[in-house]
């Protein structure tokens, strides 16, 4: 192999990231109208507001996808802020870098 081809393993990669920022860009699209109808319609179906975290939970190393958690956290807080508080912290456990902001 020449220095001037790509390593077999760097092609892997590249193309790894590619697609996992392809499934982010997705998953952003498909959740964004899911927690844009929970707050828009006022929900309290804490399954439905649940099923959608723990969906998102997944995604947030992808920053919009950060942003529609954190929307749907501070409307679910007031639903409930045990739960919301667990969330939370299922977030800072999986290795939040960000600093604080107050909500």
């Amino acid at each position: 192999m020449s220095p001037d081809e790509p390593q077999p393993l760097l092609t892997n990669i590249t193309a790894l990231a590619a697609r996992i920022q392809k499934l982010n860009e997705r998953a952003a699209r498909d959740y964004a109208p899911l927690v844009e109808d929970i707050l828009r319609s006022r929900s309290r179906d804490t399954h439905r507001i649940e099923r959608t975290l723990d969906g998102l939970l997944g995604f947030c190393g992808h920053h919009p996808i950060l942003q529609l958690y954190r929307r749907l956290c501070r409307y679910y807080w007031d639903i409930d802020p045990v739960a919301t508080a667990d969330y939370v912290r299922f977030y800072r456990e999986m290795g939040d870098s960000e600093p604080e902001e107050s909500t």
